[in-house]
């Protein structure tokens, strides 16, 4: 096990500190998760007035527009952001566990020696 101490506090500093972002990132995921169902609609609407009568031509426009794939780009994007921060905090989490475990040793260790 490693000697390195673990400060149980700046751990807890930092998921008070990464809150707000994990938040915002989170709701960047879900409305980009939401806003993709209006842009294909909207997308499907403009491939009616561009002569596609078949749904499943609309719908092919649709995911072939530029506009859908910059979308899903951006949407890659937001769950990566996400991703990476909801790590962090658990990372964060997992310290305080390590830290807890080790001063459980340390005091199982103390008994044994007094």
């Amino acid at each position: 096990m490693s000697d390195k101490m673990i400060d149980p506090q700046a751990a807890v500093d930092y998921m008070i500190a990464k809150a707000s972002e994990y938040a915002q990132a989170k709701a960047n995921r879900i409305y980009l998760e939401e806003y993709r169902k209006s842009l294909k609609s909207q997308l499907m609407k403009d491939a009616l007035v561009g002569g596609y009568e078949a749904a499943n031509a609309q719908e092919r426009e649709a995911y072939s527009h530029p506009s859908y794939k910059q979308h899903l780009e951006a949407l890659r994007q937001a769950v990566e952001a996400e991703e990476k921060l909801r790590w962090m905090l658990i990372a964060a989490e997992a310290r305080i566990e390590v830290w807890r475990s080790q001063e459980a040793s340390k005091r199982t260790e103390h008994r044994m020696t007094v």
